[in-house]
């Protein structure tokens, strides 16, 4: 048995890390957390490069790991590929970004629900299609697919969310089952609504428009979602993803862990 200590005292010392969409949110927490047990991380986004690297630099300082910043556009295939070239040799991916588009499926367009699919769904398996036989090659790996509430429940007026983030869950199981004994472990986090910078800029908008205080608005975002009335805390999601990372979660594959404050068991 591994003491617990042990297994939470820079445990990933000597490992890398790929985090997509993580210059801010849940990517950010995530690879906070793993820097903190020893992993070096590339962060990847959409950001400048020089703004990417602030951020890179700033996570290097905090914990003492090598990292970096990758710029690249999911949707294109030909990107993809190169952010799993440049990234180089990965212990862990997390497949965190993703796109949403507001709308009723009569009104979705072809260009939006191709872009849903593009960044959510087909970026997550040519990453892991790219980078499963290095993991494999060194007998370790972990991957981790970041899904949603809405991989577990339906909603109105985000059907290409909705979709792609419940096929997520059939990737992750179908991966686990494909390295099962091989040292390899691949799940899925389901977080409900977390005060990510996209989520901040709509609770902005939702106190303004109605002139609500910060804990009203809060109060109707959440209402009819998430029984303990709460956000799902970024640095919680965080800490799950470098748990599955860790010794104690040997076991653990082929899973889809809530994180949603009652919502699914509704």
């Amino acid at each position: 048995m591994i003491p617990i200590a042990e297994a939470t005292s820079r445990s990933l010392a000597g490992r890398t890390a790929l985090l997509t969409g993580s210059t801010g949110g849940i990517g950010l927490a995530a690879a906070e957390a793993l820097a903190a047990l020893g992993c070096g991380v590339v962060l990847h986004g959409l950001a400048s490069e020089a703004e990417g690297e602030a951020v890179a630099s700033e996570v290097a300082g905090r914990w003492g790991v090598p990292t970096r910043y990758l710029r690249a556009e999911l949707a294109d295939k030909a990107a993809v590929a190169r952010l799993a070239a440049e990234a180089g040799p990965v212990d862990v991916l997390v497949n965190n970004a993703a796109t949403r588009h507001f709308a009723l499926v009569e009104a979705l367009s072809e260009a939006d629900w191709d872009a849903d699919l593009a960044v959510n769904l087909s970026a997550p398996f040519h990453l892991i299609r790219l980078l499963l036989p290095g993991m494999r090659a060194r007998a370790w790996g972990r991957v981790i697919n970041m899904s949603s509430i809405y991989g577990l429940v339906g909603a109105t007026g985000r059907a290409g969310y909705v979709v792609t983030k419940t096929a997520l869950l059939g990737l992750t199981r179908a991966v686990a089952l494909e390295t099962a004994g091989s040292g390899i472990t691949c799940n899925a986090l389901c977080p409900a609504t977390t005060r990510t910078p996209n989520i901040e800029e709509r609770l902005r908008d939702l106190m303004a428009r109605e002139g609500l205080d910060e804990a009203e608005a809060s109060r109707r975002f959440l209402g009819g979602k998430q029984p303990s009335g709460r956000f799902v805390d970024a640095a919680a999601v965080g800490a799950l993803v470098a748990f599955l990372c860790g010794p104690h979660a040997d076991g653990i594959t082929g899973s889809a862990l809530p994180m949603d404050g009652g919502w699914s068991a509704a």
